[in-house]
């Protein structure tokens, strides 16, 4: 059984548009194969490519974005996949253009729609879709476009990270066939309080409901939304409201402290991409987790890397967090159970699970 996507002697990072396609799931990531320790890891990033029917157990195809264009060809990097009509799936990524890490967004299409497994793909014509041309906008820092959404003119919508004079940005970008793109004036947000936020994230929540809602269908009133970002090497995020007369993203509470900020998760959790699961009627988010091994440690055992099991992410009744709750199928993978049922715990009591190394604790 194959149960993250791994590469032997490579190194793993960011979920790269993870998506439920013709009852496949694909998980794409950033992937380097000069190997674990390499000098380089931040260059020749390739698309890696796995995908499962069921979650558990996965199936490493071989990457489906290599950097051999002008407008990647120092790296493919995050990028978030999104179901366009007709069903037909595209990624939009960053391209890393020179050794100075200048970056730009591209599209890349499925060259075989009929191939369950979606094993080749076709980079657009016209890339880089788009570029980083506005006055104060850091060329080196403008990347990680979200899944597409559709707006209230119905058009398609994305958000980029950007340090757009000094201040973190969500860029807004329009499109009406998703293959070319007009930056919108105002951003989505953007805030003083730090200067760069990595592999955003924006998608609607229903208070008291664990259901995931699809951002390229109406969304129903009473939704709210959230925007997620990387920084500091955390994950956190804004429960707010996506203002469809103003087209911006307004958060129910503004705090100008970053380090205060909501937090999806205080472990190892990084980079973290959801998508809508439309099998299940669910939002599923993937992280990377990049141990705390030395780069020895990595070079002896042949890999860096790992990506965080996958988890159903949904809006507390209150409104004002978010829960999650490790996917249903993981539970295939429990075997004996230790069962204590009618144990009664004092204040200060501590009680040994004997004959386990991992678990998963179940109360009623």
């Amino acid at each position: 059984m194959d149960w993250r996507p791994m590469e032997i002697c490579d190194n793993n990072k960011d979920p790269s548009g993870p998506m439920y396609y013709n009852g496949i799931y694909h998980e794409f990531y950033q992937y380097n194969p000069d190997g674990s320790n390499s000098p380089s890891l931040s260059y020749n990033i390739v698309c890696g490519h796995s995908v499962s029917t069921d979650l558990v157990n996965w199936i490493g195809l071989e990457p489906v974005l290599v950097p051999d264009t002008p407008s990647d060809i120092c790296g493919c990097w995050t990028g978030s996949a999104t179901i366009l009509p007709g069903n037909r799936p595209a990624i939009i990524y960053t391209g890393l253009i020179n050794m100075e890490k200048h970056q730009v967004q591209n599209i890349a299409l499925p060259k075989n729609q009929s191939d369950p497994y979606l094993r080749e793909w076709t980079k657009a014509g016209n890339n880089p879709v788009i570029q980083p041309v506005m006055p104060g906008l850091n060329s080196s820092q403008f990347r990680d476009p979200t899944t597409g959404w559709i707006g209230p003119d119905g058009l398609w919508r994305i958000a980029v990270g950007a340090d757009l004079n000094g201040s973190s940005t969500a860029l807004l970008y329009k499109s009406e066939d998703f293959l070319n793109w007009t930056r919108v004036e105002h951003p989505l947000y953007s805030s003083k309080s730090f200067d760069m936020w990595e592999c955003l994230d924006f998608f609607a929540v229903l208070s008291g409901s664990n259901g995931g809602l699809d951002m390229s269908s109406a969304i129903p009133n009473g939704a709210k939304h959230v925007l997620k970002m990387g920084m500091d090497y955390s994950d956190k995020y804004m429960i707010g409201v996506y203002d469809l007369k103003r087209d911006v993203f307004v958060p129910d509470t503004v705090i100008d402290d970053y380090r205060l900020w909501l937090r999806i998760d205080y472990g190892n959790f990084y980079a973290s991409k959801s998508f809508f699961d439309s099998k299940h009627g669910r939002r599923i988010i993937w992280a990377w987790s990049n141990e705390t091994d030395t780069s020895s440690d990595d070079v002896a055992k042949g890999w860096a890397g790992i990506h965080s099991i996958p988890r159903t992410i949904w809006l507390d009744s209150d409104g004002k967090q978010l829960l999650q709750w490790p996917v249903e199928e993981i539970e295939s993978l429990r075997r004996n159970e230790i069962n204590h049922q009618g144990l009664e715990l004092n204040k200060g009591d501590l009680f040994e699970i004997k004959g386990i190394d991992t678990l998963q604790l179940m109360s009623r």
